[in-house]
């Protein structure tokens, strides 16, 4: 393949076919890293603003150190890799439902995996987010059952009513928003990513589970800059315990 293009890897998986590309940007040295699904972009290292600020508008609210994070979603790695930015942050755990773009990360071909691979905070797992969000038992770390968090954040559906498997609707429901809620730390933090603007009815459903909600609209240039997009980041506090 020429130093424009390159597939660097094709994996069948049972939701389809996933493969991770570069390319090299037009009139630079810059490679941009993409992540496929089928025919949808799951990923693409062009745009990551919003992935950036899904840690970082997340993390802000909570006061105290040592926090203990839960990202949903690896995908390239930005999210998490935002996560360990801050100094606070004293565990972070990433659920992917992919082995295949964990083993990308863990071997170095996405670049960021390097980064993550060595923190010795950061721990990627493989694992059925949805799965574990929302079912008694178990939790969100397997090596901790019943272990809760200052902050989940999740970045995989393109919104809470535009999935990528219908099986993850259950989080969006009031019943699944009120089973991850029980993760979260007395005045934890649910931050959620979506392509889309603000929802109201979702915004509504966020509300009734948690003591504070807040949609934050995140914009940024496309990809020719000759306009900005913008991406939502939800974030759902919950109450103190009495």
């Amino acid at each position: 393949m020429s130093i424009h293009f390159e597939e660097l890897d094709y994996r069948p998986t049972p939701m389809g076919v996933l493969t991770l590309r570069r390319r090299r940007k037009p009139g630079t040295e810059t490679d941009v890293y993409e992540i496929k699904l089928g025919d949808e972009f799951l990923m693409s290292s062009a745009f990551t603003a919003a992935e950036i600020a899904l840690a970082d508008i997340g993390l802000s609210s909570l006061r105290h150190d040592r926090l203990d994070v839960v990202v949903g979603g690896l995908g390239l790695g930005y999210t998490a890799q935002a996560a360990l930015a801050n100094p606070r942050v004293g565990s972070l755990v990433v659920i992917d439902a992919l082995p295949e773009v964990i083993e990308w990360h863990r071997t170095g071909l996405i670049p960021v995996g390097r980064e993550l691979s060595a923190d010795p905070r950061c721990r990627l797992v493989h694992g059925d987010f949805f799965t574990m969000a929302t079912s008694a038992g178990g939790g969100l770390d397997p090596e901790a059952p019943g272990r809760c968090f200052d902050a989940v954040l999740v970045d995989i559906d393109h919104a809470p009513d535009n999935l990528l498997h219908p099986s993850h609707a259950v989080l969006y429901t009031a019943r699944g928003l009120r089973s991850l809620s029980a993760h979260l730390k007395p005045g934890g933090v649910f931050a959620l990513w979506s392509n889309d603007p603000p929802e109201p009815a979702f915004e509504a459903r966020l509300a009734e589970m948690f003591g504070a909600v807040r949609s934050h609209v995140v914009s940024f240039e496309n990809l020719s800059g000759e306009e900005e997009v913008s991406n939502t980041v939800y974030v759902g506090t919950k109450k103190d315990a009495a």
